[in-house]
């Protein structure tokens, strides 16, 4: 659309040319009208970077200890006259994944009930990776979501906060991402209870994420940060990749959640807009 006073300054200026010059006229103020229009595109923000926060699938991805790995089957080929085609075999908490609220309390939400506004939100990245290095047992704590606050202000309204232990540099020796010991117990980083309860009653987050197969510290077999944010309603989403390639606070986090109905959860696309 021309702006009015565009407008207004070429039918002025039409009236007022020669008729054998006007022709010659409206070739030059079509082009300037065009340029006036299109002045704004060129003085835009240029857009932010995009980072992808999930990790490719494949048979060797880390899965829950009794859990079935990935698996891909060709099953249709072109070369027969059709179109390429797999099917995939997979337990729906499988690689980047999200949890729904019913996968920790029976009749909560599943996946084709989420509500769409909330997997676009703020994005606040908690870094525990230090600790985590020294001790597979490390936790989110209240301390770090202060400490986090005291440098970056509160928490955004309806934020997604994500753990960031640097649990991925053990991917490539799965056993070490699951962190079995000699009794079969995972070890790994993640949410204490107390701070899953924070964020939910205090912060009002939509949801929580974590680098590792669970939001728990895995050796928790209660489980509180499941049940805090699930409990509450919220999702989570776990095994998260690319973390330090995001910043701590304004980024936006988009989740490509799965939609099949009564899900528990499922394989997401995740993305950092910073």
């Amino acid at each position: 659309m021309c702006a009015p006073e565009i407008i207004g300054t070429v039918r002025d200026t039409v009236a007022r040319a020669p008729r054998a010059g006007r022709r010659a006229f409206f070739g030059l103020s079509a082009a300037a009208v065009l340029a006036a229009s299109a002045a704004p595109a060129a003085a835009r923000e240029p857009r932010g970077a995009v980072v992808d926060l999930t990790h490719p699938l494949s048979s060797r991805t880390p899965v829950w200890p009794g859990n079935p790995p990935f698996a891909m089957v060709p099953v249709a080929w072109d070369r027969m006259g059709g179109f390429n085609q797999n099917m995939l075999t997979l337990w729906e908490h499988t690689g980047t994944h999200l949890d729904a609220p019913v996968h920790r309390r029976s009749g909560a939400a599943t996946t084709d009930a989420l509500v769409a506004e909330d997997l676009v939100a703020p994005l606040a990245v908690v870094d525990i990776s230090a600790r985590a290095e020294r001790d597979p047992e490390a936790v989110v704590t209240l301390a770090d979501i202060a400490e986090w606050e005291s440098r970056h202000g509160r928490l955004p309204e309806r934020a997604f906060v994500a753990m960031y232990s640097g649990w991925e540099r053990r991917l490539a020796t799965p056993e070490q991402f699951v962190g079995l010991d000699g009794n079969g117990v995972p070890h790994a980083p993640g949410f204490a209870g107390d701070t899953a309860d924070f964020l939910v009653s205090e912060r009002g987050i939509v949801g929580a994420g974590a680098d590792t197969l669970s939001l728990d510290r895995s050796a928790d077999q209660d489980f509180p940060a499941h049940t805090a944010i699930l409990g509450s309603g919220r999702y989570g989403v776990e095994m998260l990749a690319n973390l330090a390639a995001v910043p701590p606070a304004g980024a936006t986090i988009v989740v490509g959640a799965p939609k099949h109905i009564g899900g528990t959860g499922g394989p997401c696309r995740v993305l950092a807009l910073t």
